[in-house]
């Protein structure tokens, strides 16, 4: 199926490109504020949703810039009965360096690895006592964890088989409103005006994660549906000079197909280049009025490269953290290719954890961040300011 989905985002390319690129740059995709007043439906999503249960008069976004991927909705199965394996049984599969998402919530650590993913996109689950959602939408690189609850009530997810600006529409199946993936938000339905609470994750090798959580658990790869676990259904995409639908929003500023630590803090929206990260592995910053640290570590593959994805290109990951431990703020540095902070000279792992010195055993808060594609980012977040060295 998901095979099925990239030959069809390659054939629809053209027809829809030129769409994209002529958004109405006055209408911004994040922009719930405004609700359109368009009350004709398109035939092309009337067809595709003729038996959904979708109040498509209720939308924060223009009609044009929602597209179908490919695959009809649920086309791309979640996983709503998620298994569980240990580190140990788990290594019978997973190489070290293959990505996997971690949640941590109330010392219930789980990792999601991408090979799985890749072919849902959505994993409804519940950890620590809080039913959430893992989605990751493979066009964008976004890998994003959030609450299902809305005031009080708890939310299953699914895919929509739509898109917007290459980034994955979710569904809920109790409303059948729309969400967009990279945002939160609701954008067509009864519950447009809410947004989805980012949870802190990290994207991060099952090296890492087995490290820092030696009895953490892993995303089985028995899920109910025949995939080929371990293997890309888009090789060589992240090697791709630019994305399969243009935003008109990129400006050139980076490389369409750059990662990006992706940060919303304060009303302000940054994005970290990779590129300079792999350079400097931490960077010490201020957002408004917040200090912030990122981290990176080179041994995480990607998902998106080889067509193994074992076999796959290093691209690294990271970390984003607040940089106080017990109210005292922190300043880190790259010492010896260990990452320190200056005050206690205690050594960080990529999860904010430290591993030796007086600072042993603590832990930094995470901040919500993502790493995405550029293009996606700054479609999304047009304002978006980029973090460079002076």
């Amino acid at each position: 199926m998901k095979m099925m989905y990239w030959g069809l985002v390659l054939g629809i390319t053209l027809l829809v490109s030129g769409c994209n690129v002529n958004q109405s740059q006055d209408k911004k995709t994040n922009d719930t504020s405004v609700v359109e007043s368009e009350t004709e439906l398109p035939s092309r999503l009337e067809n595709l949703s003729k038996d959904w249960k979708t109040d498509w008069s209720k939308h924060t976004i223009p009609y044009e810039e929602i597209i179908s991927g490919g695959p009809p909705r649920d086309g791309i199965p979640s996983i709503d009965d998620p298994k569980f394996l240990s580190v140990k049984e788990a290594r019978d599969w997973l190489a070290p360096t293959e990505p996997v998402m971690v949640v941590d919530i109330n010392k219930d650590a789980r990792a999601y690895p991408l090979q799985i993913l890749i072919w849902h996109e959505i994993v409804n689950d519940t950890v620590g006592g809080r039913p959430i959602l893992v989605s990751y939408c493979p066009l964008c690189n976004s890998a994003i964890v959030f609450d299902r609850q809305i005031k009080n009530r708890t939310f299953e997810f699914g895919t929509s088989g739509l898109l917007v600006n290459s980034d994955l529409v979710m569904y809920d199946r109790t409303t059948e409103t729309l969400w967009q993936q990279l945002t939160g938000e609701a954008i067509v339905g009864d519950l447009v005006g809410e947004k989805l609470k980012m949870l802190n994750s990290n994207l991060v090798s099952f090296n890492d994660f087995t490290s820092a959580h030696p009895d953490g658990k892993i995303l089985s790869r028995v899920t109910g549906y025949d995939r080929k676990y371990g293997h890309n259904p888009y090789p060589g995409y992240d090697g791709r000079q630019e994305s399969y639908f243009q935003t008109g929003q990129d400006l050139g500023r980076l490389p369409a197909m750059e990662r990006v630590v992706s940060i919303s803090m304060n009303g302000i929206d940054r994005a970290y280049p990779y590129s300079l990260l792999k350079e400097k592995k931490v960077v010490n910053d201020k957002i408004g009025n917040q200090e912030v640290v990122i981290f990176y570590k080179k041994g995480t593959n990607s998902a998106l490269d080889s067509q193994v994805i074992a076999n796959a290109e290093d691209v690294g990951s990271s970390g984003a953290f607040d940089p106080s431990v017990d109210g005292k703020e922190l300043r880190f540095e790259l010492k010896n290719g260990e990452i320190v902070d200056q005050q206690t000279h205690s050594t960080w792992n990529i999860l904010g954890q430290s591993t030796s010195g007086p600072l042993k055993g603590k832990q930094l808060k995470d901040v919500v961040h993502g790493d995405h594609f550029w293009f996606s980012w700054v479609a999304f977040k047009p304002e978006t300011t980029i973090y460079s060295v002076e």
